[in-house]
């Protein structure tokens, strides 16, 4: 365990030791940088990490009264380490060090209130709304924790709750980091919380889109994406960035379709969690699918959360491309169409090149295995054409298959693997190779 102690029920401390060992090196450098009478902090989620006993990431986040830059220039020189200037108005700014197998980011800034407790309370979340002394790590190697909000109480309730009642209404973005966050640490939220995130969800649109689509891939990372979908959108805050999913969800299915569009496209995704989280069910494909999946496209994106977002928005366009044939609705053309309206949406949210392509390609092909399916045979022209078309996306596509079509009933998507359908998957997935030679 963490040597993390507690004396008290209100008096929690951390040791220098519990930090890994280049943030004890960044703590001791700080410390004898810093004037006889001035003091920085630790704060965030370094500190909730140590006490959930989670280990903390490489990045760290200080807090200073005041010349955050200036320490943070002279820090970065001590450490050897390269400085960044994020802010100059706020007094933020980056220390960047690079060891052998990972780059740490160190962000120091001024107190963005008159005193540290000040500082704490305008913060996004009670538990990170955390503080320890660097001064009182280096020297005493162990600090009490400042909590003016009450964090500590909430870690222990597994509760995420705002540190201030404007904590949303100042910033929007946050309503998305705490669904992420939730996620991330298994924690219920407040319902003081989810108020205030429904009353911030129409000012998303105000919003710096970059920011929205950082946390909107930290969401997508998830092991259950789905979930914190689900979340968003009872909250109304999907529909601020993503305003194509309301006619989806008023628009029906024929059958064999059981639900609505919106609601196929949310089971889509869970099917997509449960393939990524059991992708040795796929037997030998699971060695080659890991790394692919894994495949960075930018901002924060790999190919597994573009798959999601394809789940989520594969039939996008069915609203706009229904209608009525001979008695039988139809939603002909939405695939192409779909296609046009990811690449919108993508350009929206300011994803990277790579990002959108790919989401784009996934939506405009995804009736394609389906289309193969309905030949008597497979052949080997019909195939090589299928992976020309694809290239490097051919496997997330099939497995955005595999999904679609568990979602039609609300099946496993391992169920589907080990029907037809699964079978004309694994016949192409077993000839990716050759036919990509």
């Amino acid at each position: 365990s963490l040597p993390v102690t507690t004396r008290s029920p209100r008096l929690v401390s951390v040791t220098l030791a519990a930090f890994p060992q280049l943030h004890q090196a960044l703590i001791l450098s700080l410390a004898k940088l810093l004037q006889p009478s001035v003091d920085a902090f630790v704060v965030g989620g370094a500190i909730r990490d140590l006490l959930l006993s989670r280990h903390p990431l490489d990045d760290l986040d200080l807090a200073l009264p005041a010349r955050a830059l200036d320490t943070g220039e002279a820090l970065a020189a001590r450490m050897g380490g390269r400085y960044v200037c994020l802010d100059l108005a706020r007094g933020a700014g980056r220390v960047i060090l690079r060891t052998d197998d990972r780059v740490a980011q160190i962000d120091l800034t001024d107190f963005r209130r008159p005193s540290i407790e000040a500082d704490l309370r305008g913060r996004d979340f009670t538990i990170n709304a955390l503080a320890v002394s660097v001064r009182r790590l280096a020297q005493a190697e162990e600090a009490s924790v400042l909590d003016p909000t009450g964090g500590l109480a909430d870690l222990a309730k597994h509760r995420l709750r705002l540190a201030g009642p404007r904590a949303f209404s100042e910033d929007p973005v946050r309503a998305f980091r705490a669904i992420r966050l939730a996620g991330a640490l298994g924690f219920h939220l407040d319902p003081g919380l989810l108020r205030a995130a429904r009353a911030v969800a129409h000012h998303l649109g105000e919003t710096a889109p970059e920011r929205v689509r950082d946390e909107l891939a930290g969401i997508l990372s998830l092991p259950r994406a789905a979930v914190g979908l689900r979340q968003l959108d009872r909250l109304g805050l999907l529909t601020g960035i993503l305003p194509e999913g309301v006619p989806m969800k008023s628009t029906s299915q024929p059958a064999p379709h059981r639900f609505s569009v919106w609601e196929h496209s949310l089971r889509a995704v869970e099917a997509v969690d449960q393939l990524l989280a059991e992708l040795g069910a796929l037997g030998p494909y699971h060695d080659e699918l890991t790394p692919h999946l894994a495949e960075p496209l930018g901002d924060g994106f790999t190919r597994r959360e573009v798959l999601k977002l394809a789940a989520l928005l594969h039939d996008v366009a069915k609203p706009a491309c229904r209608q009525v044939v001979d008695g039988r609705t139809r939603f002909i053309g939405h695939d192409a169409v779909g296609g046009e309206m990811a690449k919108v949406i993508a350009h929206r949210l300011r994803f990277s090149s790579a990002a959108t392509a790919v989401l784009e390609r996934l939506v405009r092909q995804h009736l394609r295995p389906m289309h193969l399916g309905q030949l008597p045979e497979v052949s080997r022209r019909a195939r090589y054409r299928f992976f020309s078309d694809l290239g490097s996306d051919a496997p997330d596509l099939l497995l955005l298959a595999l999904a679609d079509a568990a979602a039609v009933r609300g099946l496993s998507p391992l169920a589907v693997w080990r029907g037809h359908a699964g079978r004309l998957v694994a016949d192409l997935l077993g000839g990716l190779k050759e036919d990509q030679a």
